[in-house]
């Protein structure tokens, strides 16, 4: 039996698709809903029920009926009452309970066999769903499963928590279609929890503690919220109704899969040797339970063990007594292949005023940092500092900062808050509380609430001293930039750091400062930013300074916005062996998604690809946002590889972005987003996404094209739906720009957009010489080079010179395939194809008649099928028809690929 799912987000909206189980002959008779206790089984039931056009008949056992033979057939003789034969039925087992005989009896079943066969056959047509079908008892599903092989054109849908199809089948039938209720998608949960008007790291909070089970992130949304300055803190005792929805989880397994499963939540990475050194030989066959049952997944590549749901560990924990927990780390101590986790083990079996226990953890934090397990470091300096007496003041708060940096270079925030509040609550010096704040705030990252109350204690913890509150000043600079979209303001803030810094005489602050000042001068088109970039350039090279913030990442960024994407990597590479030595998690995905950018413009598909999933990764498994490495992933997906992952990338990027209403970050993706639209031939689609990019990137203030290059692609787009003044405004308006801040690797992209807008209005002489001349000046970035051969060869064709299209569309595959560009080198041999595909005797396009030119020419356009409809006054089906032939006759296969064979109508 197949497994399949029925949850998807095929439009990025919530929505609910199910197996097809009408009486059509083709579709799926039979169905068995699967899933935990509130994954929504009873819904999807109902709703396959009424999609399947016929009556339904709804079965609802509960835990009572279970230990009650033929209560199943029962229920189902009474919900016919107007049938001979449930009258016949239901009197036969009014009989049966009169003898003092088992369910098991021969001559009984027999009799109950051939008056359900017959009750089925005598029913109205009609779709029987079984609702708890985990509650069905045996006796009745026995008869039930005999007497539907004798009706197999009835439409059955069961509903239960746990069914496993290795065993003897289903009583359904042998052609039952399995389907797993999958978890709800982040969107979905958000949707869900919309009336609780939850802030969106609420939403994802919640999300990954129900791990999208709809009842349980109901439990949970409803539930008080923690204090705002604890949010996040730790995996809190479950509230009332949570618990008692994942005690029903719970008690679907047998004791001992439940104390095994106690062991997975104590471990901060447990995997299938280490339970198996816990339990035996066993343990393959209780995990199996415990996954049978939605507790969690042993599939994983890595051999791990992750709950399917974070609150079913919150629960198993919660339930111990400490002297039991302390028992259970003892026995993982001795257990564990790993020295580091092992004393991790025995630190937590250790009582908590144990000074040994503190030591123990502190040599293995620094072991965990040292091989690069910064997780696990940032758990174990926070044990250190828990667990050391305070009345060692010195070291105490020596620990507690050592716990807050480790937190924070692995975007922690929670322990980091913990850890922090350790350090604001000893008699603690300015400089170490304001470090202790400043590594919180950089925790934070882009899931920083409440900055306001959090800079002020800062500042009140800098005393006036011009340093730290420089360092202060940084930081809110990247706040104003990156959530409240406000780069003057930034700018002005990183000026007023710059001042306060240079004025105390710290060089390594001044540096930061300047570097930020110059990043937001580039930004804004400021031309001081070069200068001021040299400036910190030129100061001492200091380690205290986070990687990605330092002059030497900033000036490798602009060596990328200037197209010297080779200058790029070689600065970038030392600054990642750095950022990995030190353990900033951030860091290195910032140095990575560089590195992506910079081998995706000189045409290194493969590397890029490859620095790009090492950011996924990295980001994916920290608490860092995943907007930034989305749209780096959704950039090298899109070049190299498949344009429906890209898609996703650059979906989820927006969803993240928009959740931590990071305005940066919801640019870049939606720029992704319409990019990929465009060339995959939605241009009514990328409109809308690129057209908010512009609307973003104005109120942000943005002015330099150079750094997120939307343009070319917004005026492509509108010249594929026939708004070509518009696109002139727009291409117009960039190369003035562009000129005046003496961007000059802008303008060859936007000639590319020039000519296809020359080409649309018939001047394809003077569109194929822009396009040469453009083609000539990309010859150091391959992909760019090999979108303008394609655009050269669309616009050769409608000039009717079919040679030329053909030499040009060769050429760009050729590139393409050099550079392993898959999905644009498939373009390029599609344009290929479609130019082979008529005969050569001619260059002029096949004859279209006046109807199917006209109708090609709104197509074109962009209109509708339906738009086109009323527009000639036909029907939609004789437009489907007559752009079929259309395609046909061009040998086209969509209507991005029309916009370039067909004049658009003008609007």
């Amino acid at each position: 039996m197949p497994d399949s799912a029925i949850w998807t987000n095929a439009s990025h909206e919530t929505v609910l698709l199910l197996p097809e189980v009408s009486g059509n002959g083709h579709g799926t008779r039979r169905v068995v809903l699967f899933g935990p206790p509130g994954s929504g089984k009873t819904t999807a039931a109902g709703v396959l029920g009424r999609q399947s056009g016929l009556p339904v008949l709804r079965l609802a056992p509960g835990p009572q009926d279970a230990r009650v033979a033929w209560a199943g057939l029962l229920e189902l003789a009474l919900a016919l009452p107007g049938l001979p034969a449930a009258r016949e039925l239901t009197a036969a087992l009014d009989e049966t309970a009169d003898r003092s005989g088992s369910a098991d009896d021969a001559g009984q079943a027999l009799r109950q066999r051939r008056l359900t066969a017959a009750l089925l056959r005598e029913a109205p047509p009609m779709t029987l769903v079984v609702d708890n079908a985990h509650w069905l008892d045996h006796a009745s599903a026995d008869v039930l499963g005999w007497a539907l092989r004798l009706t197999p054109d009835l439409p059955v849908i069961a509903a239960e928590r746990v069914w496993r199809p290795g065993a003897a089948g289903h009583w359904c039938g042998e052609d039952t279609r399995a389907v797993r209720i999958p978890p709800l998608t982040a969107p979905q949960v958000a949707t869900l929890l919309s009336p609780y008007r939850l802030a969106p790291h609420e939403v994802t909070h919640v999300h990954a503690r129900s791990g999208g089970n709809p009842a349980l992130a109901l439990a949970l949304a409803d539930a008080p919220r923690p204090p705002a300055d604890r949010e996040g803190e730790g995996e809190s005792a479950l509230p009332p109704a949570a618990r008692r929805l994942v005690g029903e989880w719970l008690g679907e397994v047998p004791a001992q899969v439940r104390e095994l499963l106690t062991f997975v939540a104590l471990d901060d990475r447990p995997d299938l040797e280490l339970l198996g050194r816990l339990a035996g030989p066993a343990a393959e066959a209780l995990l199996a339970q415990a996954e049978a049952a939605g507790l969690c997944d042993i599939g994983r590549a890595d051999g791990s063990v992750r709950f399917t749901a974070s609150a079913i560990g919150t629960e198993l924990t919660t339930r111990l007594p400490g002297d039991a927990r302390r028992r259970l780390h003892a026995r993982l101590a001795e257990a564990s292949h790993d020295s580091v986790r092992r004393d991790r083990h025995t630190v937590l079996a250790a009582d908590a005023d144990d000074p040994r226990s503190a030591r123990r953890a502190t040599r293995a934090a620094v072991r965990a940092r040292q091989r690069g397990d910064h997780a696990l470091a940032a758990e174990l300096s926070l044990l250190a500092a828990q667990r050391t007496p305070h009345d060692e003041g010195a070291l105490f708060t020596e620990r507690a900062l050592t716990a807050v940096h480790d937190a924070a270079h692995y975007g922690d925030l929670p322990r980091a808050r913990a850890a922090a509040r350790l350090v604001l609550g000893q008699d603690s010096t300015p400089d170490q509380r304001v470090d202790a704040l400043i590594a919180l705030i950089d925790a934070s990252g882009r899931h920083l609430y409440g900055a306001d109350e959090l800079f002020a204690a800062a500042l009140r913890a800098a005393a006036g001293r011009l340093d730290l509150t420089a360092r202060l000043l940084i930081r809110q600079s990247v706040w104003a930039n990156v959530s409240e979209g406000d780069p003057h303001q930034a700018c002005v803030l990183a000026g007023r750091a710059t001042t306060l810094a240079e004025t105390a005489g710290d060089t390594t602050t001044t540096a930061m400062a300047l570097t930020m000042q110059a990043r937001l001068q580039r930004l804004l088109g400021h031309p001081d930013a070069e200068t001021t970039l040299g400036r910190a350039l030129s100061l001492p090279r200091a380690a205290a300074i986070p990687v990605n913030g330092t002059p030497q990442h900033l000036a490798a960024r602009h060596a990328l916005f200037d197209d010297h994407p080779d200058e790029a990597r070689t600065a970038l590479l030392p600054l990642l062996v750095e950022a990995e030595r030190t353990g900033d998690a951030e860091a290195t995905v910032d140095i990575l998604r560089s590195l992506a950018e910079a081998e995706l413009r000189a045409g290194r598909c493969t590397r890029a690809l490859d620095h790009a999933h090492r950011a996924q990764a990295l980001t994916d498994g920290t608490s860092l946002s995943a907007a930034p490495a989305c749209y780096t992933s959704a950039l090298a997906e899109g070049a190299a590889r498949r344009t429906d992952l890209a898609l996703a990338h650059a979906r989820r990027g927006i969803d993240t972005a928009r959740q931590e209403d990071n305005k940066v970050f919801l640019s870049r993706n939606l720029f992704a987003l319409g990019h990929l639209l465009l060339t995959t031939g939605h241009p009514k689609e990328a409109l809308e996404a690129l057209e908010e990019v512009r609307a973003l990137e104005r109120l942000q203030q943005v002015r330099d094209p150079s750094i997120l290059r939307w343009h070319p692609d917004l005026a492509e787009t509108l010249i594929a739906l026939g708004r070509l003044d518009q696109a002139q405004s727009l291409l117009d308006d960039t190369r003035r720009t562009a000129s005046d801040l003496g961007r000059d690797t802008v303008l060859p992209p936007l000639d590319r957009s020039q000519a296809l807008l020359d080409a649309a209005r018939g001047h394809y002489d003077t569109a194929a010489g822009r396009l040469n001349e453009a083609a000539d000046r990309l010859r150091h970035l391959p992909l760019e080079r090999g979108r303008t051969l394609l655009a050269l060869s669309h616009t050769e064709r409608r000039g009717r010179r079919r040679a030329s299209a053909r030499a040009a569309a060769q050429s760009a595959a050729d590139l393409f395939t050099a550079h392993q560009a898959h999905p644009w080198a498939e373009t390029a041999a599609q344009t290929l194809r479609r130019l082979e595909a008529v005969p050569t005797g001619g260059d002029a396009h096949p004859r279209l008649t006046s109807a199917e030119q006209r109708c090609a020419e709104l197509a074109a356009a962009g209109a509708s099928n339906r738009d086109i409809a009323t527009t000639l006054t036909v029907s939609v089906k004789t437009v489907e028809a007559t752009l079929t032939r259309v395609y046909r006759k061009l040998g086209l296969h969509s209507r991005f690929q029309l916009a370039h064979t067909v004049t658009p109508a003008r609007e």
